[in-house]
């Protein structure tokens, strides 16, 4: 098993779908070995794809937000995503999120399962649908489960929307999202806190 340094440098040569063609790299995921939570999203935005970084655009604010009221630092949290390249279609000169299809998430999942076994976390978080159905599978409904602990491989696991998703809402419902969101995350903190002082065994 590699160590993080080198998982990032081959990732950053990944070829295993189409997306790596019109990306304008890899975007690995952030973070430490030991971080007690991993932070799961979708795919890199516009911004993450230029920066190299997962959630440094305006989801990540939300995100970094949301992660501060709910008493979490992010410097103590691994953040990632499941699909590694930003899919998009052109408006222009505007670069335009698509949801990254079932052959894209099977395809970077090695990648999101190498993370795992370094990273060693106490509990994962998944940021939206598609972070959601990728390790709990298609029938899953997060609309059923918010506010709920399930499990992933021995994992205790948060479901909860996407940042993005407060984003888009409706203007009236924002605040309300934002709320949803950190009570997921304060769900997942104190599960964090009650796992016990190691992982537990995967």
């Amino acid at each position: 098993m590699p160590d993080l340094t080198e998982l990032r440098r081959q990732a950053a040569g990944c070829t295993a779908c189409e997306l790596y063609v019109d990306a304008t790299q890899t975007v690995f995921g952030s973070g430490r070995p030991g971080a007690s939570m991993m932070l799961v999203g979708e795919q890199p935005g516009d911004r993450e794809d230029l920066a190299g970084e997962p959630f440094v655009g305006p989801a990540g604010r939300v995100l970094n937000q949301a992660l501060d009221r709910a008493g979490v630092d992010r410097a103590d949290a691994y953040v990632t995503n499941v699909v590694k390249h930003f899919r998009f279609r052109r408006e222009g000169k505007v670069r335009l999120h698509r949801t990254p299809g079932v052959e894209h998430v099977r395809a970077c999942l090695p990648w999101l399962q190498a993370e795992l076994a370094l990273i060693h976390p106490r509990l994962l978080v998944t940021l939206g649908a598609t972070a959601a159905k990728a390790l709990l599978g298609a029938p899953f409904r997060l609309t059923h489960h918010r506010g709920e602990v399930l499990e992933y491989e021995g994992l205790p696991l948060v479901a909860t929307i996407h940042p993005s998703a407060v984003l888009r809402g409706p203007q009236e419902r924002q605040a309300e999202m934002l709320e949803e969101l950190v009570a997921d995350l304060e769900l997942a903190a104190r599960t964090t806190h009650t796992s016990g002082p190691e992982p537990p065994k995967r």
